[in-house]
This record gives C-alpha cells, sequence and structure tokens, in this order.
C-alpha cells in the first residue's frame, strides 16, 4: 500500500470476472459505469452549459421533461447500445 491506499484495489468488473466469467456482464457494466460518468460530468457543468429547464418535451405520463434528464437518458441509452 502506498501512503494508506491499496494500488490494487478490487474492482467491480474483476470481482465479477472471477467469480463468473461473465465477459458480457463486464461489458455491460462498464457502459453503465461510463454513462454515469458522463452524466456525472453533464451535472457538474450544467450552468454553464445551459442544461437547467424544460426541455420542451413530455414524457409518456404527461410530464414535462428537464434537458439534464432528456440528455442523461441518451446517454445512457447510447452507452447501452454500443456495448
Amino acid at each position: 500500500e502506498a501512503a494508506g491506499f491499496d494500488v490494487d484495489a478490487p474492482t467491480l468488473n474483476r470481482f465479477v470476472m472471477q467469480n463468473t466469467r461473465d465477459h458480457e456482464l463486464v461489458i455491460l457494466l462498464n457502459a453503465i459505469a461510463t454513462s454515469c460518468k458522463l452524466i456525472a460530468s453533464a451535472v457538474k457543468r450544467a450552468g454553464v452549459a445551459q442544461l437547467y429547464g424544460l426541455a420542451g418535451e413530455v414524457n409518456s405520463t404527461g410530464d414535462d421533461q428537464k434537458k439534464l434528464d432528456v440528455m442523461s437518458d441518451d446517454m445512457m441509452i447510447n452507452a447501452l447500445v454500443h456495448s
């Protein structure tokens, strides 16, 4: 350990591979993790990127959708489709 940090910390991907050997599950988890990182980055910069407010769309239940919600949905869908 370097300065109190575990430099060989177990990752979720490593755990899944060691315990299930399920390559498709690892790919799925990577896609979800990547989209979550992109969404977190967008949320941090929402003000600068003018991502607050309504997107001008309505969801299936009749609720007005927010810009960040629509963008987050798109990011997650794209990550999963292309994984």
